[in-house]
């Protein structure tokens, strides 16, 4: 069994509850979704077809303190539920990044499911699938990409909603990288006392979101 691989690299976390934390990143190739503000479109396409043998050979080789599968969208190809599953049964720490656009029931109990859901200004709110809120549990985290005003208003509405802070260990608000003010959107946290981590993309401050990095 194969998967489409992009990239294999070993970095620090730049996002979620593990920011910071030395972290090996298996990028999967391939995304239904056409965010506007995307910064790995060039996992798109390309990419080069690994089998699970040799991923998990080379994840041993790193000898990784966390792992984290991301994308593109992973959840686009179906191989990826397998290697979630076999990355667990080897013991590590697994995070898993999706766009929240694809079900995530099927995704292995111990793996930390990150779900990036769209606002309105991404150009995909309309991708989101809903039933996936129900899912949730606290391993889990919730994403958000705070465009402008509008989106942060809309975000506010989904914590309501879906109750996430009651669900998830972690709701992140993320400001789009050159889109909004990153003070303006910590302001406006502060000010609603949101029950939220505010996050700055830390990749992009140390290596200028490299590929690699």
């Amino acid at each position: 069994m194969n998967l489409r691989v992009t990239e294999i690299f070993y970095s620090l976390q730049g996002e979620a509850r593990t920011m910071g934390r030395p972290t090996l990143f298996i990028r999967l190739t391939g995304c239904p979704l056409r965010c506007l503000y995307c910064d790995t479109a060039y996992a798109y396409k390309g990419g080069k077809q690994i089998a699970l043998t040799t991923i998990l050979k080379q994840v041993a080789d790193y000898n990784p303190q966390y792992i984290c599968v991301t994308g593109g969208e992973p959840l686009a190809q179906p191989n990826c539920l397998l290697l979630l599953k076999l990355l667990c049964d080897e013991g590590y720490e697994v995070s898993l990044e999706t766009s929240g656009a694809l079900d995530i029931s099927k995704v292995d109990s111990r793996v930390s499911r990150i779900v990036d859901l769209k606002t309105p200004d991404s150009g995909e709110v309309k991708r989101n699938y809903y039933d996936n809120m129900h899912l949730l549990t606290a391993n889990d985290q919730v994403k958000f990409v705070i465009c402008s005003r509008k989106d942060y208003e809309w975000a506010k509405v989904q914590l309501i909603e879906y109750d996430l802070a009651k669900k998830v260990s972690e709701i992140l608000f993320s400001p789009s990288y050159q889109q909004i003010k990153a003070q303006d959107l910590a302001n406006w946290i502060v000010e609603d006392n949101l029950p939220v981590r505010f996050q700055l993309q830390l990749h992009k401050i140390l290596w200028n979101d490299q590929p690699g990095h």
